[in-house]
Order: C-alpha cells, then sequence, then structure tokens
C-alpha cells in the first residue's frame, strides 16, 4: 500500500510538471522573463542604496559593488542632525498625513455621492474631476505658484495657507490626488451592494450614518488601496514642495535629499545621501509590505465586481 501511495504521488507531481510545461508557451516565457527583468531592475539599484548608505565615500565610490569593510552607522546620524534630515522627514510626515486624510475624507465623500446619486450633471461633475488625470502637475506649476501666494493674502486665515506653509501645501496635494481618488472610488462604490443602505435609511438612518456607517466598511478593501497609493504619490513628490516651500525649515523630505546632492556638486556628502535615500525608501517600503495582501485585495475586488 505505502510503495502504490508514493508511487501514486510521484505519478501526479510528473503529470503537474508535464502540465506546466505544455502551459509554459511562448507568450509565457516571454512574460516571465519581462517580470525577472523588470524585478532585477527594480531590487537592484534599492538594494545597492542600502549597501551604500552604511559604506565610507571611498568605499563607494572605489568598490561601488563590495561589502563595507565596517558598518558606517553614522552616516545616518550625519544625515538625521547635520543635514537636518530629521527635521524633512517630520515635515513630509506631517504634510503626507493631513494630505491624506484629507483625500480620503472628500474623496470618498465625493465619490459615493457620484456613484450612488443620480442628479442632474452627475456626469459632467465625474469627468471634470477625471479630466485632471490628463493634466500633469508640471504643467500648472506657474498658475498654482500665482493660486497659492493669492490665498496668503485672504483675511485671517492668508498668512496659514499661503506660499511656505505646510497648510498651503496640504491643499495642493489633495487637490491632485482627488482625480485619481474619485476615479478608483467611484468604480469601486457602484459595486457594493445597495439593499443593506435602503434597510438602514427604512429603520430611520440618515444619508451620513449610512455612508459612514454602512458603506465605508463595506469599501475598505477599495479605501486602503488607494490610500497606500496616495501616501505612496505624495511622499515622493518633490515638484509641487520645490515650487511651493523655499524657506528651509519647512522643506519636505525630498526636497533635503535634492539639497545634499546639488548643494556642493563633487563635494557633496553622498554616504549621508545614501542613508537619508535609505530613510525616504524604508517607510514605504514597510508600509507596502505590510498593506500588500490588502492592496491586491482591494484592486481584485473592484476588478471582479
Amino acid at each position: 500500500m505505502t510503495t502504490m501511495t508514493s508511487w501514486t504521488i510521484a505519478n501526479s507531481r510528473k503529470l503537474a510538471r508535464q502540465e506546466r510545461r505544455r502551459r509554459m508557451g511562448p507568450l509565457a516565457l516571454l512574460t516571465h522573463l519581462a517580470l525577472l527583468l523588470w524585478t532585477v531592475l527594480t531590487v537592484v539599484p534599492i538594494l545597492w542604496t542600502f549597501l551604500a548608505s552604511v559604506k565610507s565615500e571611498d568605499e563607494i565610490f572605489g568598490a561601488a559593488w563590495s561589502l563595507p569593510a565596517t558598518l558606517r552607522w553614522d552616516n545616518f546620524a550625519r544625515a538625521w542632525d547635520q543635514v537636518h534630515i530629521g527635521q524633512y522627514f517630520l515635515n513630509s510626515v506631517i504634510v503626507v498625513a493631513f494630505s491624506v486624510t484629507g483625500t480620503m475624507l472628500l474623496g470618498a465623500m465625493a465619490a459615493y455621492v457620484l456613484a450612488r446619486y443620480p442628479f442632474r450633471g452627475n456626469r459632467a461633475v465625474y469627468l471634470l474631476f477625471v479630466s485632471g488625470l490628463a493634466f500633469p502637475v508640471y504643467l500648472a506649476l506657474t498658475p498654482l505658484f500665482f493660486v497659492v501666494q493669492n490665498m496668503g493674502n485672504v483675511p485671517l486665515i492668508g498668512p496659514f495657507i499661503g506660499l511656505n506653509t505646510h497648510a498651503g501645501l496640504v491643499l495642493v496635494y489633495i487637490a491632485y490626488s482627488m482625480p485619481f481618488t474619485v476615479f478608483f472610488l467611484a468604480a469601486f462604490f457602484r459595486t457594493l451592494p445597495t439593499a443593506v443602505g435602503e434597510a438602514a435609511m427604512v429603520d430611520g438612518a440618515s444619508h451620513t450614518r449610512v455612508f459612514f456607517q454602512i458603506m465605508l466598511p463595506m469599501a475598505r478593501p477599495g479605501l486602503v488601496s488607494i490610500t497606500i497609493f496616495n501616501v505612496l504619490g505624495q511622499w515622493n513628490q518633490y515638484q509641487l514642495p520645490l515650487v511651493l516651500l523655499q524657506e528651509r525649515d519647512k522643506w519636505v523630505l525630498t526636497q533635503g535629499i535634492a539639497d545634499i546632492s546639488t548643494a556642493a556638486g563633487y563635494d557633496a556628502d553622498w554616504a549621508a545621501l545614501f542613508a537619508a535615500l535609505t530613510l525616504a525608501i524604508l517607510p514605504m517600503l514597510i508600509v507596502y509590505t505590510v498593506f500588500q495582501r490588502q492592496i491586491q485585495s482591494g484592486l481584485t475586488m473592484g476588478a471582479l465586481k
């Protein structure tokens, strides 16, 4: 009996391998090779950056691919304190936290109304939101500069939302993140069943309560997915803060990292630069790793429903 069972298992594995080889046609093979190449092109620079962050400058330029003789953790301390990466890091956390919160709150409410409430002009409003996806950020840098500058002239609140303010940058981040957020969430809200919300309204629940207590929990996979995309996009944004934040103490992390490499030309502190890059990459890598399953489930649910 044992011999027969072993033979059956071995035969099943052999048949499975033959089936996989049969399915692996030329197109599938090319697809796997392309994915492998893309993985190498993505992972190798990140690993090299992590490796360079604990090297001396002589090792970075003299033996770029070798392991460091000694782990130079002082590169991180120098980047954090001497080139003020710690302050820039905190500024980025504050800006991204408020902007993502505002984007998700306003974007979810707008997407829900556009997806579930028919009214005159619904389609036109939706298309206006989606049309924002067609405009690259650099095309609006000059108008944005003057808009935010004029916002600074508003009585009472002007000094808090004008140029060189984090609140002004947060408002711009929200505005530029809304098109994709509304586009993604509107499609997701349309897939949710209406019976639960209708039953709650029959029981006396308001539209606001239905949205916050019923629809938002049901849309959690989609909300998590778009939240991570917004965090990644706003954390890595460089052009907008470069134009809107000119005072050094208000800079975000991307501006601080760029300043290290451009302030002194070839005399820049390259070891501290790679340490700063590592500090910028690690939080986003951790966020994506932790929420990877939620992101995939959100995208899959939106595609299948």
